[in-house]
C-alpha cells in the first residue's frame, strides 16, 4: 500500500517578519494614543484637584467669614529666631479637605517643622498626578517631619508680597496677615485667580532684595533679580514647594511676574536651572518681600487654574503678561480683555 506525503501549510521566514512589522507598527500607533489618554485622565483628576481646593477655601471662608493668610507673623514682624514659625494655606484648609483627623494631629498655632503628626502624610489633592515629583519625599529629620511637596499654589499676587514694617500687602488674595473676604476681589471673582499648578522640586534663589523694587520687565529683569540672590541657591537639591505646611511664598504660592511656563534661567556656574526668586523669606527678617514663583505645569502647553469663584480652566502659556498679571490682582481695576 502507497502512504501519499500529508503537506503541511506554515509560515516563511519572509511572512513572519511582515507580520512582527504590522504588530511594531500598531504598536507605535498605539503607544501615543494611551499615553495622551492617561494624559487626559491624569489632567482631569489635577482639575478636580484645583476644584477641591477652590471648595475648600470657600467653605473655610464660610466658617470664618475671611479667607486664611498666607502666613501668620506677630507683630514684631518676624518669627523671633524660629525659621517655620507658621502653617501656610494648605494646613489651615485641612479639616476642608477631609483631613480632620490629621489637624486634630497637629496644632496650627505652634510652627509646623517640629510636629510629627504630618510626617510622611501624602494628601492626594495636593499633587497633580503629572508631576513626577509630588511622589517624592522632603526628608525630614528625627524632629522635623518628612513630607511630600504640592503642587498648587495660592495666588500671592504680581511681584510684592509682603513688607513687615508697614504691614503693606501684595495684590493678590494672599499674602501675610491677610485674612481677605470675597468683597477684596473688586476685579470680579471670576476674573481673579486663586490658585494654579506649579511645579515640585522648583529651583530657587532667595533672601538678598532685587537690583529694583520695580516689578520685571521681562525674563531679562527676572533673571537679574535671581542672579542677584545667588548666594543662598537651592537647586542640589531643588526645594521650592516641597513643604506643603510652609506659609512663605515659594513653598505654598505663585505671583504672576512671569506668564506661566515661563523659563526664567539661572545658571550656577556649571549648570542651567528653570528657577524662581524670593527676596526675603516672610517673617525672617523685617526685610520686605518681592517674588517671581512662576505656575508651571507638567501638561503640555497650559497650566490649570482655580479662580476666586470656584471655577477651575486651563490658561495656555502663551498668554499675554499683562493679561496674566491682570488675572492675578484682586482690584487692580483691569478689563480682561475677551479671548
Amino acid at each position: 500500500m502507497k502512504i501519499s506525503a500529508v503537506q503541511r501549510k506554515g509560515f516563511t521566514l519572509v511572512e513572519l517578519l511582515v507580520v512582527i512589522a504590522i504588530i511594531g507598527v500598531l504598536i507605535a500607533l498605539l503607544l501615543p494614543a494611551v499615553q495622551q489618554a492617561r494624559e487626559a485622565a491624569r489632567r482631569m483628576q489635577c482639575s478636580n484637584n484645583l476644584k477641591q481646593l477652590g471648595l475648600a477655601i470657600h467653605n473655610y471662608e464660610s466658617s470664618f467669614k475671611r479667607f486664611p493668610a498666607s502666613i501668620i507673623i506677630g507683630s514684631s514682624g518676624t518669627f523671633g529666631g524660629s525659621n517655620n514659625g507658621s502653617w501656610g494655606v494648605h494646613g489651615r484648609i485641612l479639616n476642608y479637605l477631609e483631613q480632620g483627623n490629621l489637624e486634630n494631629l497637629v496644632d496650627l498655632n505652634v510652627g509646623w517643622d517640629s510636629q510629627m503628626g504630618i510626617n510622611e502624610v501624602k494628601i492626594p489633592v495636593f499633587g497633580c498626578p503629572s508631576d513626577p515629583g509630588s511622589n517624592v519625599i522632603r526628608e525630614g529629620t528625627s524632629t522635623k517631619p518628612s513630607i511630600y511637596p504640592t503642587t498648587y499654589g495660592f495666588n500671592l499676587g504680581t511681584w510684592f508680597v509682603y513688607d513687615p514694617a508697614t504691614k503693606k500687602g501684595g495684590d493678590g488674595m494672599f499674602y501675610p496677615n491677610s485674612h481677605l473676604t470675597f468683597a477684596a476681589a473688586t476685579d470680579g471673582t471670576s476674573n481673579t485667580l486663586l490658585a494654579a499648578e506649579v511645579k515640585a522640586w522648583t529651583p530657587y534663589t532667595r533672601n538678598t532684595q532685587p537690583p529694583a523694587t520695580t516689578i520685571p520687565v521681562d525674563v531679562d529683569d527676572a533673571e537679574d533679580a535671581v542672579a542677584a540672590a545667588a548666594a543662598d541657591f537651592k537647586g542640589d537639591p531643588p526645594t521650592g514647594h516641597t513643604e506643603w505646611p510652609d506659609g512663605r511664598v515659594h513653598h505654598t504660592g505663585f505671583t504672576a511676574a512671569m506668564t506661566p511656563n515661563t523659563y526664567v534661567n539661572y545658571n550656577d556656574g556649571t549648570t542651567d536651572f528653570d528657577a524662581d526668586y524670593n527676596s526675603n523669606q516672610e517673617g525672617k527678617t523685617l526685610d520686605p518681600t518681592y517674588a517671581i514663583i512662576t505656575s508651571r505645569s507638567w501638561h503640555p502647553g497650559v497650566v490649570q487654574v482655580a479662580r476666586v469663584d470656584g471655577s477651575v480652566s486651563s490658561v495656555a502659556e502663551t498668554i499675554d503678561l499683562a493679561t496674566w498679571r491682570y488675572m492675578a490682582t484682586r482690584n487692580g481695576g483691569e478689563v480682561i480683555p475677551a479671548n
